[in-house]
């Protein structure tokens, strides 16, 4: 049996932004508290001389014939410097029974974007208000292009507060986005004023500074933080989940370790012993999420492999279905 390799063109036409990958990222979560699952540790390969990092992710559902490893590369300074994208990367396919390699998807990052955008949507679905009027968007890059579209699969909304440091990204967020959304945009002075005036609040930048205060939120409102996927990434103040009614993460254990729920662990904010639910509780039908109209939620996303493992077995099979691919033989 050979290797089935899919470029990222041929992953673009077959893979987008629909409720069957959203069910697929959805089943995902919910097999980490239903399922047995190997989740190995992130594997970070920091290059900071280029303000970049290279994460490696995977993980193995029990009884699947299939399973991902996914190596992704996060270069902040490549379009500045090089005009090239931020991100990039790839899986691979591995078979379960054998262990060896069965497919790869050179999706330079794509499968990335779509899994984390989806993600995003599944904590909306359960977590946002039924009523969402304004979305706040901080971050102008591709993630921040990417949550907003998703969220349209479970949500409806009017318009878009969007805040960037980087005036040029900022602009062409607004040039482009009510084309595609169908809603206006708006650029935010700040941050403070996006999130007093939103309903719910995507956060999806690198920083190493938080910039979310907890003075801020308001009753019934949701704000999902996923830029934090390494110990020195920070996007909320640690007093931003001490306010929250409900404080979900996609897995516990990696954000005591890396996400927001680390940085509010060590300030004091929240202990061990701090009542914080995973993702996959809610989507299994194990909590409820969300309960009334005036609480307030947090979600804390660092992204797990379980994900990569979901989104890149679908696209496998899309590809198969559609003849795409090259074999290039054992």
């Amino acid at each position: 049996m050979g290797i089935t390799v899919v470029t990222e063109t041929e992953l673009r036409a077959l893979v987008h932004l629909d409720e069957e990958a959203l069910a697929a990222i959805a089943d995902g979560f919910s097999a980490l508290v239903t399922s047995q699952v190997t989740l190995p540790p992130i594997m970070r390969i920091d290059v900071p001389d280029q303000q970049g990092e290279v994460d490696v992710k995977a993980a193995y559902v029990a009884g699947a014939e299939r399973f991902a490893v996914k190596i992704a590369g996060g270069f902040w300074e490549n379009p500045q410097r090089y005009n090239l994208p931020s991100s990039s990367g790839q899986m691979i396919i591995l078979s379960a029974r054998t262990g060896r390699c069965e497919a790869i998807l050179l999706d330079n990052g794509y499968l990335t974007d779509v899994r984390t955008a989806l993600a995003g949507a599944v904590v909306m679905r359960h977590l946002a208000p039924q009523k969402v009027r304004t979305v706040g968007q901080v971050g102008a890059g591709a993630q921040g292009r990417y949550q907003t579209r998703a969220l349209q699969l479970v949500r409806s909304f009017e318009r878009v507060l969007i805040y960037d440091r980087d005036e040029a990204r900022l602009d062409a967020y607004v040039h482009e986005m009510p084309q595609v959304l169908g809603v206006a945009v708006v650029k935010a002075a700040s941050v403070e004023e996006l999130v007093r005036n939103s309903d719910v609040v995507t956060t999806s930048t690198p920083s190493q500074q938080p910039f979310v205060r907890a003075e801020w939120l308001h009753a019934g409102q949701h704000l999902t933080a996923m830029g934090a996927d390494a110990e020195h990434k920070q996007e909320l103040f640690p007093e931003v989940l001490g306010r929250a009614h409900l404080v979900v993460c996609d897995r516990q254990s990696q954000c005591a370790r890396l996400g927001e729920l680390h940085h509010a662990l060590d300030a004091g904010v929240l202990t061990e012993n701090s009542e914080v639910h995973e993702l996959g509780e809610i989507t299994a039908g194990l909590h409820p999420g969300r309960t009334s109209a005036e609480q307030i939620t947090v979600a804390d996303l660092t992204g797990v492999g379980v994900q990569d493992t979901a989104i890149s077995l679908l696209a496998l099979a899309r590809a198969v279905a559609a003849g795409a691919g090259l074999d290039i033989g054992d």
